[in-house]
């Protein structure tokens, strides 16, 4: 499909609509106007927080309330197209859906991961996960049933989205089943690929780990679920655990269509840490699929569109080459009784040594987070 824009409009096609495609997508439309045009495809007809699935999960709300249509997106310059993406052809910047063909000045992958549910076995047949919204909707109708036994909430591959969701996940567990009055029948178990819940930030780590000693969660570090079973989940050193209710963290992937597409090394598309650019030139990617360093969660993945953004910005307007990409990014944690703390994370600064800073939880905090969703539900859909 070939635009109908003046030839000095810039053309942007941006592949999925996250975090990173949003945020992309908004900024270019707001300050370039007329001098962009941006098309936006994504096969999901609408847009959630991860963190949002909690809401889903624990019953707290509707799907319908925490979801916005992309239907709504209403920003001047940006085209949404609901289609699925079959084939891109990076050195092309052309890219075929199901029901067209695009091309363009620069093309912008941020497809994000997606969940890889054969990779371990049983998890489809006897275990359930929550980082989906369709995981979170069967969640909802299994927890209730639950008044006894052992939950083991397991991370089931080495790189994940939002690392800190695990240990939200027990923390929220542990209040769900005391308000339900049968806590005291029920083991809780978290199993994480890290000695410590948050690596960069020991701070962070200990106020979980605390939480979790004063709750009875057990946590088991430096594993991974291989597989669930009937009544146990193995782990990757071949140890058992008990397990009646397995709550599991996917194994992650890139879109098989990023895949095919010759783009990826070791399993993720590899950028230039500063300026997110492929090797491709005019393909950009950012965000869960990308091999960047940072960790895979959304305000990373906006972080870095936003530096796509300037760049494509300054570019436009003739104007000198802006700061890079700089690893930083901020994290909401759910502390339960409806406390949030935030952790503020640096991955660059100091190469291989990322480093955090701690916020308590806090009615601040608990606001902080609700501004967060707000703001970019108005920035991303105006309303």
């Amino acid at each position: 499909m070939t635009s109908d824009v003046p030839r000095n409009t810039l053309s942007v096609l941006v592949l999925g609509a996250g975090f990173g495609g949003l945020e992309l997508s908004a900024r270019l439309a707001e300050e370039l106007q007329d001098a962009v045009d941006v098309t936006l495809i994504d096969r999901s007809d609408g847009f959630v927080f991860g963190f949002s699935k909690f809401d889903v999960m624990f019953g707290k709300k509707p799907l319908e309330a925490v979801k916005r249509a992309y239907a709504d997106i209403a920003t001047p310059h940006v085209q949404f197209q609901r289609e699925t993406i079959t084939l891109i052809e990076p050195a092309e910047r052309r890219v075929t859906t199901d029901r067209s063909v695009y091309q363009a000045d620069v093309l912008v992958i941020a497809l994000g991961a997606e969940y890889d549910f054969s990779a371990t076995p049983g998890l489809t047949e006897r275990g359930n996960e929550f980082y989906s919204v369709a995981g979170a909707e069967r969640l909802r109708a299994v927890l209730p049933a639950f008044t006894r036994g052992t939950a083991v909430i397991g991370v089931c591959g080495p790189s994940f989205k939002c690392p800190p969701a695990p240990s939200e996940a027990a923390i929220l567990l542990d209040e769900y089943l005391r308000a339900h009055g049968v806590r005291h029948d029920i083991q809780i178990t978290v199993v994480m690929p890290f000695g410590v819940p948050v690596p960069p930030s020991p701070e962070t780590s200990t106020a979980i780990l605390q939480q979790f000693a004063a709750r009875g969660i057990e946590f088991v570090p430096d594993r991974l679920v291989r597989a669930v079973g009937n009544g146990e989940v193995t782990l990757d050193d071949g140890s058992m655990l008990p397990c009646d209710l397995f709550l599991g963290v996917p194994v992650h992937r890139v879109p098989e269509v990023v895949a095919e597409s010759g783009m990826t090394e070791n399993g993720w598309i590899p950028v230039n840490p500063q300026t997110l650019a492929t090797r491709f030139p005019g393909v950009y990617a950012v965000g869960d699929v990308t091999s960047v360093g940072t960790p895979k969660a959304g305000v990373f993945a906006e972080r870095a569109a936003s530096v796509v953004a300037d760049h494509l910005i300054a570019s436009v307007r003739g104007e000198a080459t802006p700061p890079g990409y700089d690893g930083t990014g901020s994290c909401y944690i759910e502390f339960g009784a409806d406390g949030v703390a935030r952790v503020d994370v640096d991955f660059f600064s100091t190469p291989g040594r990322p480093s955090g800073v701690f916020t308590p939880p806090s009615p601040q905090t608990t606001a902080e987070k609700a501004a967060f969703a707000s703001t970019r539900h108005a920035r991303w859909f105006g309303a």
